[in-house]
């Protein structure tokens, strides 16, 4: 069950990014409060059977603190991404009539942005769900979506604050950011998850 689990998790996810950000009837200023709240409250729900993930770069984070097989890894990426694209096509099908204005950056100032706010998110990943001292907490997914709340309204302008490959791509097939700019959310994304790692590994070591 665990990767339906993740599935549902990252369908919400996604639908509701592409749902609050896509006009007409986008939510805006408002979205970064509807897409944390919704990985918030999935994280909830599938945090016991899944890990929670719904982001390919935490479960690269997870990997790194050998809290999930190679195997796995591949597995919850495969599951992730193809939640992902399942997401676009509902939202396309039932925003017929969508505006899309792709967002436009500096290449560099958004790779910083989406390197520091993916590390963060899964610095607190790791810390509220994959070491002993805050085991069993109950705040776990208010932390982690919080964070994504926190980053959206931070750097959302700079870099379309993904923080997560699997949305990079969602925004990407919903023309929200231009395919020419994926590189920089897959490689920050991934960069920002294994420095978290590093961090947590070796602020534990014992672990």
């Amino acid at each position: 069950m665990k990767y339906v689990y993740e599935f549902i998790g990252t369908f919400i996810l996604m639908l509701t990014v592409g749902m609050t950000l896509l006009g007409p009837n986008d939510a805006g200023l408002l979205a970064p409060l509807a897409i944390g709240g919704a990985l918030a409250v999935m994280v909830f729900a599938g945090g016991h059977i899944s890990g929670g993930h719904y982001n390919p770069a935490v479960s690269l984070a997870v990997f790194l603190r050998k809290k999930l097989s190679f195997k796995q890894l591949w597995e919850y990426w495969i599951v992730q991404f193809t939640a992902s694209v399942i997401a676009v096509c509902f939202t396309v099908y039932l925003k017929d009539s969508a505006t899309v204005t792709p967002i436009l950056f500096h290449p560099l100032k958004a790779f910083i942005a989406e390197f520091i706010f993916t590390f963060a998110l899964c610095y607190v990943v790791l810390n509220v769900a994959t070491v002993k001292a805050t085991e069993k907490n109950s705040y776990f997914g208010w932390a982690i979506g919080l964070t994504v709340l926190v980053g959206a309204y931070a750097v959302g302008p700079i870099s379309g604050a993904a923080f997560n490959p699997a949305v990079a791509l969602g925004i990407s097939l919903l023309h929200l950011s231009h395919w020419s700019n994926i590189w920089i959310y897959l490689i920050a994304n991934l960069l920002g998850g294994c420095a978290a790692a590093w961090v947590v590994n070796v602020a534990h070591p014992k672990e």
